[in-house]
Formats: C-alpha cells, structure tokens, sequence
C-alpha cells in the first residue's frame, strides 16, 4: 500500500542524499528489517532524533522499547542536516508567542528550548559521543543595514528571555572577527548552542539506546497502524508488532494516513545543502571569512553556513517546492549562485556534496510532542521548522517522560502538548508554500 505524501517519490527515496557529505567515511547503519510476530511495551515509528531519544529514556527506565525505522537510522531529516544544536524550534517572535500564548507560557517554552540544548550537551558527555563539535554559541548576520537595529534590538531581548548577554557587531567590526562578506552589515551571537557532525551524533544515540536495550529494526516501513482493546498492532512488510503503547516520530516524512489522525497537520519543505572541498589558508584569506561560528543571514528564505572543522565550507538554504530532477537541478543552480554571490572569493570552489532533505512546519508555526488526541496510547513529536537537532532530541526525551509519568525540569509548555491544527486546503496544502516563499521574499529585499 502507498503512503500517502506530499511530494513526488524522489523527495522519500536515496537520490537526494547520494552526494551527502555526512556518511563520508561512517558505515551506515544495518539493522535488520522486523520479521515475525513480536510484542513490546512501546512501538517508536522513526529512527531519528525524536525517535531515538524516546527510545534511549524509556529503555533506560526498563521498559521494553522496538524502534521500527523505514529506511536506516539516519536516513531522514536527522542524518541530513545543517549540524546546528541550538535555539530553535518555532517560526514566531517573542512578541507573537506573547501575544499567542501569554508571558508565562512563552517563558517556559524559552526554558525548554535552552534545556533542549543542554540534553544534547548531555548526552554528548555521558555517552562519550565523538561529534565533531565546534562553535561557541550561534551568530546572525545582518543581511542588509537596516536589519542591524533588529539585531540590536534582539540582544535585549536575549538578555530579558534567557538571562545571558548577546554581543552585537557592526559590520566594521566584522573583517576582526573573520566574517567578513559583501552582504553582512552586523552580527549578532547568541553564546547558547554549538554545531557537531549530525550524523555521528545520531549513531552515537543509536548505541546508547541499543545499549540500553532498545530494539532497532530497519528496512521496517509501517504499512498499516490498527489498535483493538488499547493495544496498536503494526504491520510492516515482513513483520507484525503489538504494542501497549506508541510514539510516531517520522516528522517530515510522515503521510497523512499513517496513522490518518496526521492528516493536514504538518507540512514539509524542502532544505538543500552543499559542501565545499577543503578551503586553502590562502582562501578563506582571500575571503576574509574564517570564524568557526555557525551562522546564519537575517531572511526570512535564511542561509545557514559554518567553516567545518576538516577546513570544508557548508551552506544551505530551503529549495525548491517540488522533489523532481528537474527541480532539484534549478535549486542547485541557484545555491550556487547565492554562495557566490556571497562569498566571491569562493565563487569557483568545487562542491563534491550536495544534498536535500525534508523540514518539517506546522499551522501555528511552533512543535509538537503529546498525545494524539482521540487515539489511545499514542503521541507523537514533530515540526521543528528546522532546529531539530536540539527540539526534536528533547522532545523525544520528553514523550518518554510523559509515558512514564514523570516531570521535566523544564517542562514543554500547553501549546507544545495540544494537537496541533490542520492546514488549510488538506492534500493539496503544498500549494501554499510559492505563495509564502514569495511573501517572504518580498520581505527579505
């Protein structure tokens, strides 16, 4: 039976992760596919970091934990991803959450953020994980001059919504601090976060929890969700699990009738993202640009970029709103451009990676982790709106605590927990996203 999804079969299969830069040299992983009758305590749909986090917290309590993955752990948004752990999670201001939510709900969704980051540091140091990491804080790049008081006013906003100082720079300043680029008029560092190598980092929760007596099946795609007398029966290709309970986890990867209760309640869209050959001394010289910061421009349509640790550059940006080669080719094309444009010292630097993957937003533009209302012993946990790293890992910890009854103690505030709203026009939904891109891109001008 086919899922049913959102874009053409390309964007759900291997050729936009053929050139990824982040399974160089790391073998993949090769769980086997589920096969047979088996029963577990709870069923985790989805090897990512929401899934795998879930399953590390509870096998960790006890409980008996069976993560079915479609493709291999890794394959999705978590193992293709820009590598930033940091703030992150919504696409609202401070004053819309505000205005949304209220002072003390949007206070406590601040705490959860920043605790998001510490889980992740945490897990980093107790599980010894080698990830590559780098960067000391996360900093935005004023991409126009009249966009440097915004960032001014941010730092005080910082300051107020999580008690650290954020420093600002002007763009004379920049060249000083090896960022400097023709279309960067300030900065703005917020010392919360740090950037690492997702895919180690993703393996990494993959042993602690397999370590920790979780069950990982691979080449395990759910066909078919069913649940009688409390319990959910999973069927997949060659295997059949029964489970007390169950977290769906498959984030911009899920289909609306798997189970049907996801219908029009997310909305993918696609991220590319390339990587450079090894930079010469000489080269990021010639640039001016050598910071080991990860960074992003002050769009709304944002570029995120950082210097690796091996001397390569990364650069992404979100595509097209189709998955076809053609599409693909033209996102591409235009990621070229838009990197020399903006780095011109490095207009002619081969790019051996690129790659593209799915980000996953909702209607109200904020997470989800809960139950899913109307269904029994079922939660779920997704749209991040491309800062999973951090949200998605903490979100997954935090359905694992909300299975077993027990406090966070930074808990996710109410609207994180209520099921989110459906988007308009249901399956057709992706047709909105020409008309926001080019809204937002009126706006970034």
């Amino acid at each position: 039976m086919t899922a049913s999804r959102l874009y053409e079969p390309p964007a759900y299969g291997p050729d936009p992760i053929r050139r990824c830069f982040w399974t160089e040299g790391l073998a993949l992983p090769d769980d086997p596919p589920l096969g047979g009758d088996t029963s577990c305590d709870v069923a985790v749909v989805g090897g990512g970091y929401t899934g795998l986090n879930a399953a590390l917290t509870l096998a960790k309590a006890g409980l008996d934990v069976v993560v079915l993955e479609a493709e291999y752990v890794g394959f999705g948004a978590s193992g293709r991803n820009g590598g930033f752990c940091c703030l992150g999670g919504d696409k609202l201001s401070q004053a819309q959450l505000v205005k949304r939510y209220g002072a003390d709900e949007t206070h406590s969704y601040r705490m959860a953020q920043r605790a998001a980051v510490e889980h992740v540091d945490g897990l980093i140091a107790a599980h010894g994980l080698s990830v590559d990491r780098h960067s000391e804080g996360e900093t935005m790049l004023a991409h126009r001059a009249a966009a440097l008081p915004a960032l001014q006013a941010m730092a005080a906003e910082f300051a107020q919504s999580h008690g650290v100082a954020a420093s600002v720079l002007t763009k004379e300043q920049l060249p000083d601090h090896g960022l400097n680029g023709p279309e960067f008029h300030g900065a703005l560092t917020l010392p919360i976060g740090f950037a690492l190598h997702p895919m180690k980092f993703l393996l990494g929760l993959r042993r602690a929890a397999m370590d920790a007596g979780a069950r990982i099946f691979g080449q395990s795609a759910v066909q078919d969700f069913r649940q009688e007398n409390r319990q959910w029966h999973l069927r997949t290709q060659a295997g059949a699990l029964s489970a007390d309970r169950m977290i769906l986890a498959t984030n911009g990867y899920s289909a609306d009738d798997r189970p049907g209760w996801m219908k029009s309640r997310y909305l993918p869209t696609q991220s590319n993202v390339m990587v450079t050959r090894v930079l010469s001394q000489d080269e990021r010289d010639a640039q001016g640009f050598h910071s080991t910061q990860m960074c992003y421009d002050s769009r709304n349509l944002l570029h995120y970029f950082r210097l690796l640790p091996d001397g390569r550059f990364l650069f992404g940006m979100r595509a097209a709103t189709r998955a076809t080669q053609a599409a693909f080719a033209a996102t591409m094309a235009a990621q070229r451009r838009d990197f020399a444009r903006m780095f011109p010292a490095w207009a002619n630097v081969e790019v051996p990676y690129f790659w593209s993957g799915l980000v996953c937003t909702a209607r109200a533009r904020v997470p989800f982790a809960g139950p899913m209302q109307g269904l029994d012993n079922a939660w779920a946990g997704f749209a991040y709106h491309g800062n999973g790293l951090a949200m998605g890992s903490y979100c997954g910890h935090a359905l694992a605590m909300q299975i077993l009854g027990r406090d966070l103690k930074h808990p996710l505030p109410g609207f994180v927990r209520a099921a989110p709203r459906r988007f308009e026009l249901g399956r057709f939904r992706r047709a909105l996203l020409p008309l926001v891109y080019f809204r937002y891109a009126l706006a970034d001008r």
